[in-house]
């Protein structure tokens, strides 16, 4: 059975008995037992054990882990340390540089953006090796966009920022009068190349709006 730990179970209680969720449980389990699948299962909820319910103030949506060996370490657009940067953080980190003026991060793990409220979290939270979108259709949106409802109506405030059209297509299930949303394209290279994602600005947005509403900012990057 798949486990979360945390407040976050207490938020998300009602999605463990519904039969999707048990559906979901029994095919995780057998996925990683008889083929190689990312992140290590340990890891599955690392976007939720890094960031408590309590702490969120961003929330930046994903979709698939990284299907490469090694890389994905279940926050979404991360990677573990000493990883090469797959095409889509590269980019982020160079609108990042450009927007905050800091120098490229060498680590591509973003640990610590989660531990300052950053929520990161896929719409599909596992994948097979070299599989892109091998776990979707399995349950796993069906909780994700539970989540992202929770995270809408019981908290204030929060930053929720949508790249690409996967992301996007989750901005009906948040209140926008009560959160601050922030779209753009896709920092993969077919979108970024074509104009939609570099000059966002989103991480000094997501700034701005922190501080306007009295919370402290994120401190991007130079964190490893």
């Amino acid at each position: 059975m798949l486990q979360l730990q945390g407040t976050w179970r207490s938020h998300l209680k009602s999605e463990f008995d519904k039969p999707y969720f048990k559906a979901l449980s029994t095919f995780v389990q057998s996925e990683y037992a008889g083929q190689s699948c990312y992140p290590p299962i340990h890891q599955l909820f690392n976007a939720f054990n890094s960031c408590s319910f309590e702490a969120v103030k961003v929330v930046i949506i994903g979709q698939d882990p990284y299907h490469g060996e090694g890389q994905a370490n279940g926050l979404c657009f991360s990677t573990n340390e000493g990883m090469a940067h797959p095409p889509s953080l590269r980019n982020i980190f160079k609108e990042l540089e450009v927007d905050m003026k800091l120098s490229y991060p060498a680590s591509g793990d973003l640990t610590e953006w989660a531990h300052q409220g950053v929520f990161l979290l896929n719409t599909t939270l596992s994948v097979r090796l070299k599989e892109a979108g091998s776990h979707q259709k399995y349950g796993w949106e069906d909780f994700t966009d539970s989540v992202i409802k929770t995270l809408s109506k019981q908290k204030t405030d929060l930053v929720f920022i949508l790249w690409g059209s996967a992301a996007k297509n989750k901005k009906s299930l948040i209140d926008t009068s009560k959160h601050f949303i922030l779209e753009s394209g896709h920092p993969s290279p077919m979108s970024a190349n074509r104009g939609y994602w570099f000059g966002n600005k989103h991480f000094s947005k997501t700034n701005t709006f922190l501080r306007l509403k009295g919370k402290s900012e994120i401190k991007w990057g130079n964190f490893i």
